[in-house]
């Protein structure tokens, strides 16, 4: 939009002006709402701090060019003002609702023949009020939240100037916007204060002042503090000389005391300060409570334990002399563990009010991006004290706090603005889950469009007859017409065109589309309060997150899942380990299976008991806890103690500080008798890892930013942690550089096997047969299904790690390419390598997953697993849940150079070419495959088949003739990418479930995402359609509920198109009588209340309850869902039969009536009652009998409400004409009721009409069912003689 438009009062605007100015609003709106390719291009940016920008940064009146947005957000799509203007531009999106928009403008027409225009736009009215109440509701509820976030108070610095921040400039727009709000939320304010009392006060205005007390670090709650409360330092000891009410001499006294308790020596170099001492200070500079909204680019901010961050902040200082600091994701990813973050070297001395004044710098950032684990920027300052030079030092994700994150396990942080609202990285990547529609929504276009090609052919035909009858000379429109409106016969033609429009619209079901969404509601609460898929330890149901795809649900065919996490419960035990070539572990101890032989188990209790006994005869280990011991192994405590010799304890001395050691886990001590020790990680390996060395007595005890504790058997060792080399997806490892208690460095490593035995040393004498043994030993945990990781070290020499860390150093730091250059320079340490030993980790399978499995096998459905983890564990699991079994042939795929001559071999077994041909012929055979091959490949495999478009269809024709596919050690986008390979390849409906961030692109990517709240955090959930607790929760989801809401939604449409067509054509046989003139057979209310009232609630109720079969009986025969694989409840054939019934019963409901009333009907007093309008009341009524007994009839459930809302139904076209001819304004309806009621002829036509138009359906459904049933026939009789009458206990167990 023009910047000079909302710069000009809009009483001078120009009629152009104004026209850009409100459509650019939906313009600008839909690009917020826009991929980012929409967005301008956008430059780094530089952010000054008490440094004046250079004049180019500035325009001619001094104000900066650089713009930033606001920090209020509006995640609600409607103000007050454009709520009306707005919503009904989006409704009328719709085709259906521009058609009868259409139509209600032509009944405005008096020579269009409309009797009463206003009555006739009464559906479509109700249809865009009722869907305008919902887009509302649920609107407000988002304003709602975004006055709550905008309105949350943070402690941003106050009377201290900003120079990277003008005044926002408020258009007249936004003027009447605003006072528009305003004056809705004074009024809706005043209401509440006159019934409740005064409102409360601004919670700025409250003291900000937090009580002065020295805490430990431990967890605050936010909420548990009022708004002005302020521990510790808050400002400098100038801001007690500010004459304000937020400050007193007793508050700030406190203050001084609790700075002086803490005894804080910054850790930074004063020739490398930032702060200024020759900068005066105005000494009014303080930190206030403020509101978000408020927030700008370049504001200083301070953020306490428990608080959440308002922007996206570099972050200076922490309460910590080190900088360190923690912080919770879950708002932004879903991820509850803690994460370690540092703050910036520099800025270790800022660290009050005052500091913020002196201190002088520049922030390098580069622009707003949707990354969330990468930033790149730097900050740059001039040396002070009298030295020359400029200092930089580089900004990493690590020093920033995205908008969203909690503050945990740190009193408070201190740092900058730099991104605001919309610029923020958790804005960003909102909205970005792609829209779905129904596959059902997506057809039934073309059958709309079926329709409105017929109403055109009957317009014409109307249109053409009309023309002609007005050219006959002598017909009897020369007789019986007053002359023609339109002054000839072709204009009278062209007239009878759109007057069939308007006669003949409910052939269009507008009424569907509204009723459609009630149905798929009521399904979504159907689904969130099933109690069988209720998840009691997360007190969590199944949750709908987006109500409209239930219907999608009954017709998927492939299943794609995440393993760990998903399959498995992501709670991991340490199980076995292999420590100098020697395996340790109790094998018996994993298996839990009822059919475990007692004298296994008595076998591993007493290794249990044993192993217990030998640690606590070693040491008396507090926090040794039966119930959670995990790692049962009599040999490992026996070796410990020295049992097989010195050079084995020390390797398992050694290898048990490598666990404690290399890892990011935070402890916190619960005192008690006896005391507790909780870790908090960031991957729940880590967690199992250190738990189990501290069963076995090292104990990872303390840590505090880089100094870290273990108490080992009773004695206190310090270590002090270099460097932290971060684990990644790309790297497979994680290594840390630690000094130890005699002084020497050390790099402990551990990682996958693929990526540390490459790094191993060559020259150390046995490790060539170490690395075989290990080897063997890994291999062995993981075909037992356990997670595996190598352990190995490096000592370091001192010169070699000084050098090396001024390369890290000056790699961490660069500019440009940090994160590849970091990658380099840490690789390059991670050399030469002695392998300690190996770990192997338990994720058990959850409950009830060979059972989900087994069903969803026998319903048709194909499930793959698409996972990161070893080839081996993926199989090992395969068996343990049911996916595989002994019987199955393994096409195994590790090595992409021999992958194309493998796909070849496979598709020859299975006398397949992988033509074009093949993959048509494919996507038409939804039968499973044969029991007799399973397909195992490994992510690189799989990355150079995706690239070969031919070899990619080929791989695809391989994998649907086998039983099961497993994709490991793959990519987040390579899971995304198998999905639309199937999905688009062979034409077929996904779903997509897992548990971790790792699982979203696949979810997005799948027809239906399904997350699992897990121990990964809940970004699945987030972006999923359906949130479950568990795996097995499936079986409901898919089998019962998706198959009843398929099957509902699809007989439903069919009616609905059914029996608007029955009513179209009675309308249309009467106008062969009349040369198509457009008058009404019916009173016009009959058609506008046809769908409104008389006939839609029995297909409303069809589609929200019927049901074929129960619950238990979907379970106990799954193979009923097939019919959905097949997409057989809705599809071009049925859409025509139930067209073509509904066509003959047109013909019966017209031309019964039409021939019994040509015979002088009459009343009992004499008086003919055979008029146009009495006629219309019995084709009427028989037309809305017959469709709503037909709907009965195509119902599988006849019980009391549904008999019940079919006869209000049918008999609200009695109570109507009843009414409504008892009115002055029915004119020639008046007393037509009593006439035609009380006729016996007319009772003797409808019970024939309704008779002869339903029996042709009746006798086909009665042969159907009796001389070819279809499956679930047979076992509707099978439930009726109580074959399933156990199926429900089983099912729900």
């Amino acid at each position: 939009m023009p910047s000079n438009i909302s710069q000009k009062p809009w009483t001078e605007w120009t009629l152009e002006e104004t026209l850009i100015f409100i459509f650019g609003r939906f313009r600008l709106s839909k690009r917020r709402k826009g991929s980012a390719e929409d967005e301008p291009a956008q430059t780094e940016r530089k952010i000054y701090f008490n440094i004046n920008p250079p004049d180019e940064s500035k325009d001619q009146n001094g104000v900066p060019k650089m713009s930033y947005p606001s920090n209020k957000i509006r995640t609600a799509k409607y103000t007050a003002l454009t709520f009306i203007p707005e919503d009904l531009y989006l409704q009328f999106h719709n085709i259906a609702n521009m058609y009868f928009l259409f139509v209600v403008i032509l009944n405005f027409f008096a020579i269009f023949g409309a009797n009463n225009p206003a009555l006739n736009a009464v559906p479509l009215i109700v249809i865009l009020v009722v869907t305008a109440f919902k887009d509302g509701l649920e609107d407000w509820r988002r304003t709602v939240l975004d006055n709550e976030l905008n309105n949350s108070l943070v402690h941003r610095l106050v009377d201290w100037e900003n120079v990277n921040a003008s005044m926002d400039h408020v258009s007249t727009w936004r003027r009447i916007k605003k006072a528009c709000t305003h004056g809705i939320l004074s009024f809706y304010h005043s209401i509440r204060s006159f019934r409740k009392g005064p409102s409360k006060s601004d919670p700025r205005d409250e003291p900000d002042r937090r009580p002065s007390v020295v805490s430990q670090r431990s967890s605050y709650s936010h909420h548990e503090r009022s708004v002005g409360e302020s521990p510790i330092e808050l400002t400098s000891v100038n801001s007690r000389a500010a004459n304000t009410p937020f400050h007193d001499q007793n508050s700030t006294s406190q203050m001084d005391s609790s700075l002086a308790t803490e005894h804080y020596e910054p850790k930074f170099d004063p020739s490398g300060s930032m702060l200024n001492p020759d900068k005066g200070s105005s000494g009014r500079a303080r930190f206030k409570n403020d509101f978000w909204k408020n927030i700008k680019v370049g504001d200083f901010v301070r953020i306490y334990n428990g608080d959440q961050t308002p922007a996206d902040i570099v972050v200076l200082s922490s309460s910590e002399p080190d900088g360190a600091y923690y912080v919770e994701t879950k708002n932004l990813d879903g991820e509850t563990n803690l994460k370690a973050r540092q703050a910036l070297k520099c800025g270790h001395g800022i660290r009050h009010a005052q500091d913020c004044e002196k201190a002088c710098f520049v922030i390098e950032s580069e622009p707003p991006n949707q990354t969330l684990f990468t930033y790149s920027g730097a900050i740059r300052w001039g040396q002070q004290n009298g030295a020359s030079g400029e200092h930089v030092e580089a900004i990493s994700i690590n020093n920033l706090l995205l908008r969203g994150t909690t503050l945990r396990n740190t009193r408070w942080i201190l740092g900058v603005v730099t991104f605001t609202g919309q610029e923020t990285k958790i804005m960003l990547n909102s909205g970005i889950t792609p829209s779905k529609r129904p596959n059902l929504a997506r057809n039934l276009n073309r059958n709309a469009l079926y329709n409105f090609v017929i109403l055109i052919i009957m317009c014409i035909i109307a249109g053409f007859i009309n023309g002609f009858a007005w050219n006959v000379k002598h017909g009897s429109l020369v007789w019986f017409d007053y002359g023609s409106y339109a002054g000839s016969a072709s204009l009278e033609g062209f007239v009878a065109f759109w007057v069939a429009i308007i006669l003949f619209q409910n052939l269009i079901p507008i009424a569907l589309y509204i009723s459609l969404d009630i149905m798929r509601t009521f399904q979504a609460l159907f689904i969130h309060y099933d109690e069988y898929m209720y998840y009691e330890p997360l007190d969590m149901a199944c949750v709908p997150k987006r109500y409209n795809v239930s219907d999608d649900i009954g017709q998927i065919e492939y299943i794609f899942s995440d393993k760990t996490g998903t399959l498995t419960q992501n709670i991991m035990e340490f199980r076995k380990c292999t420590v100098n070539g020697v395996a340790y572990g109790d094998s018996n101890e994993q298996d839990d299976s009822e059919d475990t032989d007692q004298s296994v188990g008595i076998a591993s209790e007493k290794a249990r008991a044993q192993t217990l006994q030998i640690l606590r005869d070693a040491y008396d280990n507090p926090y040794l806890k039966s119930d959670n011991f995990t790692f049962v192994s009599p040999d490992f405590a026996g070796d410990l103690g020295g049992a097989s010799g010195s050079t084995q304890q020390h390797a398992v001395e050694n290898f048990l500080m490598v666990l404690a050691l290399c890892n990011t886990v935070l402890p916190e001590s619960t005192p008690g008798d006896p005391p507790e020790i909780i870790y908090k990680a960031e991957s729940p390996d880590d967690a199992a890892l250190v738990a189990a060395a501290r069963d076995y007595g090292t104990i990872l005890s303390h840590r505090k930013g880089s100094d870290i504790s273990l108490n080992i058997k009773g004695n206190q060792n310090d270590y002090t942690i270099l460097n932290v080399l971060a684990f990644t997806s790309a790297r497979k490892r994680m290594s840390i550089i630690v000094k130890m208690p005699d002084g020497t460095i050390r790099l402990l490593t551990k990682g996958a096997d693929s990526v540390i035995y490459p790094r191993l040393s060559r020259d150390h004498e046995g490790q060539d047969d170490l690395k075989i043994v290990t080897s063997n030993h890994l291999e062995m945990f993981a075909n037992e299904g356990l997670r595996t990781l190598c352990v190995a070290e490096r000592v370091l020499d001192p010169e070699e790690y000084r050098v090396w860390h001024a390369s890290y150093t000056l790699a961490t730091q660069a500019l440009a390419d940090r994160d590849a250059k970091v990658e380099e320079v840490s690789s390059a340490l991670e050399q030469q390598l002695s392998l300690i030993g190996g770990t192997a980790i338990e994720d058990r399978l959850q409950n009830g997953v060979p059972k989900t499995i087994s069903l969803l096998a026998d319903a048709g459905i194909k499930l793959w697993v698409l996972t990161g983890d070893r080839v081996e564990t993926a199989i090992n699991i395969g068996y343990s849940c049911n996916l595989l079994h002994e019987g199955l042939d393994l096409l195994v795929f590790s090595d992409p150079q021999t992958a194309a001559a493998k796909i070849k071999s496979g598709l020859d077994a299975f006398k397949l070419e992988g033509s074009e041909e093949e993959l048509l012929a494919a996507q038409k055979d939804h039968r499973p495959p044969p029991p007799t091959h399973a397909l195992v490949i490994d992510g690189e495999s799989l990355a150079a088949i995706l690239e070969d478009e031919e070899l990619e269809r080929k791989f695809l024709l391989l994998c649907k003739q086998c039983k099961a596919v497993l994709c490991c050690r793959v990519s987040p986008a390579q899971k995304a990418a198998v999905v639309l390979m199937v999905k688009s390849g062979l034409h077929v409906m996904a779903l997509a479930i897992g548990d971790g961030a790792n699982d979203v692109a696949m979810i997005q990517a799948a027809d239906i995402g399904v997350g699992i709240a897990g121990e990964e955090g809940r970004q699945a959930v987030m972006s999923s359609d359906y949130a479950i607790g568990q795996f097995e929760y499936l079986q409901r989801l898919v089998l019962v509920h998706g198959r009843w809401a398929y099957r509902r939604i699809g007989e439903a449409t069919a009616n609905f198109f059914y029996k608007n067509l029955v009513w179209t054509f009675t309308l249309f046989w009467y106008s062969i009588y009349n040369n198509f003139d457009g008058s009404y057979l019916f009173d016009y209310t009959y058609i506008v209340l046809v769908n409104v009232a008389f006939t839609s609630l029995p297909v409303i109720f069809m589609g929200i309850f019927d049901q074929d079969v129960s619950d238990e009986v979907s379970l106990a025969v799954p193979q009923l869902f097939y019919r959905g694989i097949e997409r057989k409840e809705w599809s071009e054939t049925k859409f025509a039969l139930y067209m073509s019934d509904g066509f003959y019963q047109s013909i019966i409901c017209f031309f019964m009536p039409y021939m019994a009333w040509r015979s002088d009907f009459q009343h009992p007093n004499g008086r003919d009652i055979d008029d146009r309008p009495r006629l219309g009341i019995l084709v009427g009524t028989a037309a809305v009998i017959a469709s709503n007994s037909y709907v009965l009839l195509n119902s599988y459930r006849w019980d009391w409400l549904t008999i019940l809302i079919n006869a209000i139904s049918s008999l609200l076209i009695f109570f109507w004409t009843g009414v409504y001819s008892q009115s002055e304004p029915g004119f020639l309806f008046y007393q037509s009721a009593v006439e035609v009621y009380s006729a016996l002829a007319f009772w003797a036509a409808l019970l024939v009409t309704v008779t002869i138009a339903l029996l042709p359906r009746l006798v086909i459904k009665a042969i159907q069912k009796v001389i070819f049933p279809r499956d679930v026939d047979i076992i509707r009789e099978q439930a009726i003689m109580g074959k399933f009458k156990n199926a429900g206990k089983s099912s729900k167990e």
